[in-house]
């Protein structure tokens, strides 16, 4: 979307542009799994670590690999860099996770 017209900041805020616009990022990992309770323990490491940090992630992948993209629970809240490390660091703590890869915080909503 281009940001060079002049918009009012109830405009901005409702296309979440400027200083509404919303950040967050993605991850992509391949998963060593054996057995498929080692799966859901995986995952529920995952989702307790997003609940603690209030935020949500959409993704999907295989048995071998997963991806998925962070945002925040909160309404025009962003995804902070401590949050990207904090999931950088959970990923490449998992014995069952390998070739994690983080990337930098972008517009959630227009890339």
């Amino acid at each position: 979307m281009q940001n060079d017209k002049k918009r009012s900041k109830r405009l901005r805020k409702k296309l979440y542009l400027g200083e509404f616009a919303v950040m967050g990022f993605e991850f992509t990992c391949r998963i060593n799994l054996k057995e498929e309770s080692e799966f859901d323990d995986l995952f529920d490491g995952l989702a307790d670590l997003m609940a603690q940090r209030d935020l949500l992630v959409i993704g999907g992948g295989s048995e071998e690999s997963f991806e998925g993209y962070v945002v925040s629970s909160e309404r025009y809240q962003s995804t902070t860099e401590e949050d990207r490390k904090a999931v950088e660091q959970w990923l490449s703590a998992q014995s069952s996770i390998s070739d994690a890869t983080v990337a930098e915080l972008t517009d959630a909503h227009y890339g």
